[in-house]
């Protein structure tokens, strides 16, 4: 039931990670705080549609 989304940093809006979500137990769209390389800095990263 897993599902592989993609990770898009909210401030340069590139796609850096790739993850899974499940999509009955977490319907809502994944949000996470992660290092942005390009950034260099942690940022928010939410799901890409």
């Amino acid at each position: 039931m897993a599902e592989i989304i993609m990770l898009q940093c909210v401030e340069c809006k590139r796609e850096n990670y790739i993850s899974a979500r499940n999509k009955k137990k977490n319907p809502n769209k994944l949000e996470k705080k992660k290092y942005c390389r390009f950034e260099r800095k942690h940022t928010v990263h939410k799901e890409a549609k």
